[in-house]
């Protein structure tokens, strides 16, 4: 469940391969009832929880937001349509095609760019009231260093979302035998289970760039019913609200 199956912010850490692979799919972005399927299905809640915390639309001034490896843009859309101002980014030029096109076509103005975080923060540090980074760490190879990339963007008093898997048993079960192998809910080795990332890394990581979990949510997928909701149990997929340590009381 990622929205672009590439993740690879780190202009050095940029895997070709799987630029190529999800460059190819694409075109299939928008369908609800394809590969990326799910992810219509979470996005809902996951913009919930994200403006439940950060009010996205402000009475005296545009509330900026960086979409992180924003796929399709389908996370982005909801932003704006939740009244926030958006750049959006990821490193697979398909992918940010298929977004311009989409987003065009609803009239809605999003800055997309084919560029890495850590591009975009050498020029745009500590400027976004809100980044966003949903379903991308744990596919890096050094999630801690785009944590450093991810907390320059953000302003003193801003927030920082990320949402990615846990790892233990219940989520190897659930999240790659049962998403992967049994529903075929996402392409078969989408997720690596060492790669998944336990809260207490996060939290490790986020010390680490000067940032501090704020709070924590868990997101259920149910594949019956298709449909998703926010829950206290972290075990599988879950969202993180995190702030500047130094802000975050």
């Amino acid at each position: 469940m990622v929205d672009s199956y590439y993740h690879g912010p780190e202009g050095g850490q940029a895997n070709e391969a799987e630029v190529a692979k999800f460059d190819a799919i694409a075109h299939r972005f928008w369908d609800p009832m394809g590969e990326f399927g799910t992810l219509h299905t979470l996005n809902p809640a996951r913009v919930s929880f994200i403006n439940e915390r950060a009010a996205l639309r402000s009475p005296s001034t545009k509330i900026r937001v960086a979409d992180i490896g924003c796929g399709g843009g389908l996370l982005a859309e909801a932003l704006v349509r939740a009244g926030a101002e958006v750049t959006a980014i990821d490193l697979a030029p398909g992918m940010i095609k298929v977004a311009k096109l989409h987003a065009a076509g609803e009239g809605l103005p999003i800055d997309y760019r084919v560029q890495s975080v850590e591009g975009l923060a050498a020029e745009a540090s500590a400027s976004f009231d809100v980044v966003t980074c949903m379903e991308m760490l744990e596919h890096l190879p050094d999630p801690g260093a785009t944590l450093h990339s991810l907390s320059r963007l953000l302003k003193p008093e801003g927030s920082l979302f990320v949402s990615t898997l846990n790892r233990n048993f219940r989520s190897f079960m659930l999240a790659i035998v049962g998403a992967e192998y049994v529903t075929r809910l996402v392409p078969r080795g989408t997720h690596e289970y060492e790669r998944m990332i336990r809260p207490s890394e996060l939290a490790q990581w986020a010390r680490q760039a000067n940032l501090a979990i704020h709070e924590l949510a868990g997101l259920e997928y149910n594949p019956v019913t298709r449909s998703a909701r926010l829950t206290a149990d972290v075990s599988v997929n879950y969202l993180s609200h995190l702030r500047r340590a130094d802000s975050a009381q």
